[in-house]
């Protein structure tokens, strides 16, 4: 079955019970993230998570059935987290659900994949789309409005009364990356020490006592030194980045953001679409903020659809660096973020 950002909590509900394989895909790869952080929350029993990368399946088809037949360490139930990038997944999924039909994995592990760089007309969606035990989800980023609704959403799940204002506020400082509002609306749940039971009015000063950043103050201005290749302006906002402990991973978040928003951007810029008129249509529709339609006009000049897929296919695999290696992430975050702004740089 296929959900769209619309009807995915719904759709997730009833698909939660019986889930053998869920795909989410999509240029909103925080977003498909986020939803299949919230499958997992609707399983009936989610038990140990399991994480596997796309390369490992596509290097080991079939250990994805085997993972999922497997049961847990101390013998609970399990589901299976697997982050790939584009179709990579393909060949494991076919054996897993040839499995599943033949009656080898009636009792499999849930596995629930995020699949970065691919859309609901790959061949791994297309495999799954008509599965009553299956569910694809597409998602595309957020605007600004659509962000601030959600951020009111899980402040109310959280225990916190939000005004609008200040649910834009989190959207926007947050890069209209739903994973870090999610962050900041559970500290500020934890700092006024609210609950659904006995939910809490947060205001202005209370998001400024967590350490809430605005753009200017947090990691954009990174973000745009990379992407709109300004060599000169990078090493000020390095040592920025330092003083300011800015962790890393929240550092690739935000320009993972910004390269799936100027890839949704770039898909609109048809043949004959003037891009000064297409970006004040974007500002129109607060699809964009109007502070930023400067910084992305300059990236649109220095990305094109191809550039925009491989760099985003290169942030995937700078993330799974990170994680990997902790140690050293702000020294492998420092040296990508010079490539890329010295390839940006070359597009002027």
């Amino acid at each position: 079955m296929k959900a769209t950002q619309k009807d995915f909590s719904a759709v997730a509900a009833r698909a939660a019970g019986s889930l053998a394989v869920a795909f989410f895909c999509g240029p909103d790869e925080a977003g498909a993230s986020a939803a299949a952080a919230r499958l997992a929350g609707m399983l009936p029993d989610a038990g140990e998570r399991i994480e596997l990368s796309g390369a490992e399946l596509r290097g080991d088809p079939v250990r994805l059935g085997d993972e999922a037949r497997s049961d847990s360490l101390f013998g609970g139930k399990r589901h299976i987290l697997v982050r790939a990038n584009g179709d990579e997944v393909h060949d494991a999924v076919q054996i897993h659900c040839q499995l599943i039909d033949s009656g080898e994995s009636h009792a499999a592990s849930p596995v629930l994949i995020v699949a970065t760089s691919a859309t609901d007309k790959s061949r791994t969606a297309k495999l799954l789309e008509k599965r009553g035990d299956s569910l694809v989800a597409m998602f595309y980023p957020p605007d600004l409005a659509s962000l601030a609704a959600e951020v009111r959403r899980m402040a109310g799940a959280a225990g916190v009364t939000l005004g609008d204002e200040l649910a834009e506020r989190i959207a926007r400082a947050a890069g209209l990356d739903v994973r870090l509002a999610q962050s900041e609306v559970t500290k500020l749940a934890l700092y006024l020490d609210g609950t659904p039971l006995s939910p809490k009015m947060a205001d202005a000063a209370a998001l400024d006592a967590i350490g809430a950043r605005t753009d200017e103050e947090g990691v954009m201005p990174l973000v745009n030194a990379v992407l709109s290749g300004d060599a000169r302006r990078l090493p000020d906002e390095l040592r920025r980045l330092h003083d300011l402990s800015l962790g890393p991973v929240t550092v690739l978040l935000a320009l993972e953001r910004r390269a799936a928003q100027l890839a949704q951007l770039a898909a609109r810029l048809g043949p004959g679409t003037r891009m000064g008129e297409m970006l004040e249509a974007e500002q129109r529709a607060r699809r964009i903020f109007w502070r930023d339609r400067r910084d992305l006009e300059t990236q649109l000049r220095r990305w094109d659809p191809p550039r925009l897929e491989r760099l985003i296919g290169r942030l995937t695999a700078l993330h799974r660096a990170l994680l990997g290696n902790s140690q050293a992430a702000e020294l492998l975050l420092v040296q990508e973020l010079t490539q890329i702004t010295r390839f940006a740089a070359q597009r002027r």
